[in-house]
């Protein structure tokens, strides 16, 4: 039976005037990643703050399984990583890592045995112990990927989280995630990476606040007879003007 974890319907966001987001509607199954690609200013976080009940729609709805967000039960489920880095930069990588496992309510064994794995998974064994000050920039993003894969989490939910990272880790990164999504979790992440929409099993196009296009990588690519996910997107984008 397939599960949808997250629906997004007819939602419409509108700041100051300026629409942002048009009758945006997205239904994600579980167990699957899902990319949400477009521009810088495309509306991918503001479609991210609502899934999360961080912002509040002007018109429509958003679920998380079959229950109306923003709720706090269901916010436990889920990980997420956000554009800008919410860390304590006078603490440790580690004191980091422990204080938002702490948050999420994992018990003592649980907590040094996923501090481990996820320092492997973002490459930051060696550093965990460091005050934060001291991370560069892509540290810290990397960082901030740990503390979201922290956890039992249904729901992976992450706001360009290789951003600033290497190729070899970002590789690393994205075979870690493709295991979680083989264990049945759910992840929708926004880059403006394309190559890195060929990783996914749906991706989501959008542009202008609409999505113009929401299929597998294959199926689109057949459909705007092109050779990547980049070029569809630059076709599709063409089609709208």
């Amino acid at each position: 039976m397939v599960t949808t974890a997250i629906s997004i319907d007819d939602v419409s966001k509108s700041f100051d005037k300026k629409l942002v987001l048009k009758d945006v509607n997205l239904q994600i199954t579980e167990g699957k990643i899902i990319g949400l690609i477009g521009p810088s200013g495309a509306g991918k976080s503001t479609i991210i703050k609502i899934i999360l009940g961080m912002e509040v729609p002007d018109s429509g709805t958003t679920m998380i399984f079959d229950k109306k967000m923003p709720n706090r039960r269901l916010l436990g489920q889920i990980g997420y990583m956000a554009q800008t880095d919410a860390l304590y930069e006078q603490l440790t990588g580690r004191e980091n890592l422990k204080f938002y496992a702490d948050m999420k309510g994992l018990n003592k064994r649980d907590v040094i045995e996923q501090i481990k794995h996820v320092a492997q998974v973002v490459d930051l064994v060696i550093d965990l112990d460091r005050r934060v000050s001291g991370y560069s920039g892509g540290m810290k993003r990397r960082l901030s990927l740990a503390i979201a894969l922290l956890g039992f989490n249904q729901i992976l939910i992450l706001d360009e989280p290789t951003v600033g990272v290497d190729p070899a880790l970002r590789k690393q990164i994205w075979s870690e995630l493709q295991k979680l999504r083989d264990d049945g979790k759910t992840i929708l992440v926004t880059t403006h990476v394309m190559d890195e929409a060929e990783l996914t099993d749906e991706v989501a196009l959008l542009l202008g606040g609409e999505i113009i296009a929401d299929d597998t990588p294959t199926k689109l690519k057949q459909a705007y007879q092109v050779d990547s996910v980049e070029e569809v997107f630059l076709k599709a984008e063409a089609q709208q003007k």
